[in-house]
């Protein structure tokens, strides 16, 4: 059996595994970066990339139907599922060109394509090969969550994973949950021709979110013919002929294709980690604040360790991994806030702490001030006026958490995103110039709102009054 010794062995090529394994040969580092299915991982191949490139297609076909609100001719579409997902799938390939393993060894990375298996803490097996490190990073993603409903097991289904391989549009799309994926998916599929009725057991979608937010995408799914259905959690799933029958609290509704979006949980399975020592749960691989496991020169990151589930996030906790790993000193590489955006129409952008959370950390010492889209110039020309900027802050100024819906919201939080990681207020953002007309305007706008309350409030309000007074 052919061994190979490393500095450094990733297991898992997605976000996580691929930024770290380029920053450790930037720092000298010999690198294995073992990956058992494709290059690039979720975000390239099921998550991120393709969902979006389908996104674009439906918003298209929405333009189309809706032209006379540009003073043009309406015209419905000819849809081709198979060769929107055709498009699709050459989306994903353009990316996958900028990751593949002949452009990693370029890098001088050593790609190893197979399931690694821990021997013990210091080796594993990949096939017929045994590697050695000195130290080694775990960044397996998580799968699909399917949840134990009756039935399930017994009918034919899809998940974010194997959407991708549908060929032909259903008639009527059943998406059982309403975070993210099954938001932006039932939209894009209703907006593409398929009846879609979406499921969801809690009191309202997108849940992580502002409750203001998840309202205006409610309606705006209502709107392009999504059937919401609150408070629905799903009994049974029956097979009948050649469609699926779910039972919700005894009514039923049925469809030809249904879709689990019921969230993620890591890939440790076949890891073998009892025999690397390193602990773990259901929940994931567990890590300390710097990314390391219960095994000193073992380290993880990404979607594995549980925590929030985002590509962005897992990058960077591969970079903090391999810098702890090698660079003297530690950084924080779990963090309790993090920027996100849900790519519905109206996008759902947020960072920092959401209104509730502000509340229970800063009490009374909370304001917050929501600017309607419909005042944003921009928003205005483009036809895109649903939608708000809600920033949350101290009475001091202090900017704690924003969330956005806008279609360029995704683009937006940037700037808040830097702001609140910088620690600046709301005078900052107010007094720093914004191009125009941009959606951008909207933070601006919001925040000169929320300066010139503070400026005309209390004793400040009084002497500006009073100097106001002596300059006429």
């Amino acid at each position: 059996m052919a061994t190979a010794n490393y500095d450094l062995v990733i297991i898992g090529a997605g976000s996580a595994g691929l930024t770290a394994a380029s920053f450790a040969v930037q720092l000298g580092r010999r690198v294995a970066l073992v990956e058992k299915d494709r290059i690039g991982g979720d975000c390239t191949w099921t998550g991120c990339v393709p969902s979006k490139a389908l996104l674009k297609a439906a918003r298209v076909a929405h333009e189309m139907r809706h032209a006379d609100r540009y003073g043009l001719g309406p015209a419905e579409p000819a849809v081709d599922l198979k060769k929107i997902m055709a498009r699709v799938m050459s989306v994903v390939q353009e990316v996958y060109e900028n990751e593949s393993p002949e452009l990693l060894s370029q890098e001088g990375i050593d790609v190893v394509q197979g399931a690694a298996r821990f021997l013990d803490p210091h080796t594993v097996a990949v096939g017929d090969a045994q590697i050695t490190a000195n130290r080694f990073l775990i960044c397996t993603g998580a799968a699909p969550s399917v949840p134990p409903i009756p039935g399930l097991d017994g009918v034919e289904y899809w998940t974010y994973e194997t959407i991708w391989n549908m060929e032909a549009m259903p008639e009527h799309l059943l998406v059982l949950g309403a975070g993210p994926v099954g938001c932006e998916l039932a939209q894009a599929f209703c907006r593409l021709g398929a009846r879609v009725t979406l499921l969801e057991a809690g009191s309202r979608i997108l849940p992580n979110d502002e409750p203001e937010a998840s309202e205006v995408i409610t309606r705006q799914l209502a709107q392009d013919g999504v059937d919401v259905r609150l408070g629905a959690p799903v009994d049974q799933v029956v097979k009948e002929g050649d469609g699926i029958r779910l039972t919700l609290d005894g009514r039923d509704v049925e469809g030809d294709a249904l879709l689990i979006a019921a969230g993620r949980r890591p890939r440790l399975d076949t890891l073998d980690l009892d025999k690397a020592g390193v602990a773990y749960s259901a929940q994931g691989i567990q890590v300390n604040g710097r990314l390391r496991t219960s095994r000193r020169l073992i380290f993880a990151a990404g979607d594995c360790i549980g925590g929030f589930q985002f590509t962005h996030y897992a990058g960077w906790q591969g970079f903090m991994a391999v810098r702890n790993a090698f660079l003297p000193g530690a950084s924080i590489g779990v963090l309790d806030q993090v920027p996100w955006t849900t790519f519905t129409d109206p996008e759902v952008a947020h960072t920092g702490l959401t209104e509730a959370q502000a509340r229970a950390r800063h009490g009374q010492a909370v304001m917050v001030c929501n600017w309607p889209l419909d005042k944003v110039d921009r928003a205005l020309a483009e036809g895109d006026t649903t939608g708000f900027v809600k920033l949350v802050h101290r009475n001091d100024g202090k900017l704690l958490g924003a969330t956005i819906v806008a279609a360029r919201a995704g683009e937006m939080i940037q700037e808040l995103s830097l702001a609140i990681d910088r620690g600046l207020k709301i005078g900052d953002l107010a007094n720093s110039m914004h191009v125009y007309p941009t959606y951008a305007m909207a933070i601006m706008q919001a925040a000169a709102h929320i300066r010139i309350e503070q400026l005309l409030s209390g004793t400040s309000g009084k002497v500006i009054r009073g100097l106001l007074q002596l300059t006429r």
